[in-house]
């Protein structure tokens, strides 16, 4: 397992998709796969920087474990900001042409599309989303 925690604004995306990318390499992580658990982890971290404190900064926690059997890699995002449940959110209607859609929303409908698992819950004064994706090929 490893963690990483640091202030919770947009410039630190670099940091926290290289942390995550470490670990998805350590395993040799299929190119495809790395990139769908990228785009969530970035989707996901640039809601807390630009949401959970607004218009203040607080911190986020990010912790990565990469399970053996059957290999996957569990990623848990935590801030101690205003809760929100993202999931509550309706998906988008991705039928309608683009024009017609509302701007925003489709960040959270790609993590719940492209990973395997999304899960969250308010715990201990704490947002808390856990997102998981099969390693394996």
């Amino acid at each position: 397992m490893k963690e990483l925690t640091l202030p919770a604004v947009p410039e630190n995306l670099y940091a926290v998709t290289a942390f995550v990318g470490d670990a998805l390499k350590e395993y040799r992580c299929p190119g495809e796969t790395a990139a769908a658990v990228q785009v969530a982890v970035e989707e996901i971290f640039v809601n807390i920087a630009n949401y959970a404190y607004s218009p203040g900064v607080g911190s986020a926690t990010v912790r990565c474990v990469v399970n053996r059997e059957p290999l996957s890699v569990t990623i848990r995002f935590s801030d101690s900001g205003r809760p929100y449940n993202p999931l509550a959110r309706s998906d988008p209607d991705t039928s309608l042409p683009v024009e017609a859609r509302p701007i925003g929303g489709l960040g959270v409908y790609i993590v719940k599309k492209s990973m395997d698992s999304v899960v969250y819950e308010y715990k201990d004064g704490k947002n808390v989303l856990t997102i998981k994706k099969k390693i394996g090929v």
